[in-house]
């Protein structure tokens, strides 16, 4: 009896004469399979897939001439309670905009828990926090990717054009926390 778990275990590793699949991977994958067709039919699922990234009507932010490396400037989009910071960074990054593609923007709200990241932008380091709640930080240079942590998720980006001098908000990359599909409503 020992040597037949030996050697149903050695065909499930993939080791041995000839490569097994055993019925517990065969059901494990036809199921995962199965799952994921049937994900593709359910109404609303791509509604939110298209929800994370969001288009919103141009809006000017700043200004190239204006922008100095290492100053923040905070501005709302897509709503007047979304509230934003615009900050150039001196060195390239994800989405990065402008002649050395170092100028983004990224929302203020922590995406754990919503909590305020208003005024920790940390330029010596191109981080935005830790946020007071949970002491989440994020890479501002990696499209707000989180550094360390609660946090599971980026801080939305969001989405910048230059057009001559001045720099136009165009869009989200991402949830808005109390956002249920960056639409308007809150969740």
């Amino acid at each position: 009896m020992n040597q037949e778990i030996n050697h149903e275990h050695r065909h499930e590793e993939g080791e041995g004469d000839r490569a097994c699949l055993s019925r517990r991977r065969f059901l494990l994958f036809g199921v995962a399979g199965a799952t994921l067709v049937a994900l593709d039919s359910v109404p609303g699922l791509t509604r939110l897939a298209q929800a994370m990234v969001a288009s919103y009507p141009s809006q000017k932010v700043g200004s190239l001439s204006a922008l100095k490396a290492g100053e923040p400037l905070e501005f709302a989009y897509p709503y007047p309670d979304v509230h934003n910071v615009l900050v150039k960074l001196g060195a390239p990054a994800g989405g990065g905009v402008g002649p050395a593609k170092d100028i983004v923007a990224f929302n203020q709200m922590c995406t754990h828990m919503g909590g305020p990241l208003v005024g920790t932008y940390k330029g010596n380091h191109q981080v935005m926090g830790p946020c007071p709640l949970h002491l989440t930080t994020f890479d501002l240079t990696r499209h707000g990717m989180v550094v360390s942590g609660h946090a599971t998720e980026s801080l939305p980006q969001i989405v910048l054009e230059v057009k001559g001098d001045d720099i136009h908000a165009t869009g989200v990359m991402g949830l808005v926390f109390g956002y249920a599909d960056n639409t308007g409503g809150h969740a």
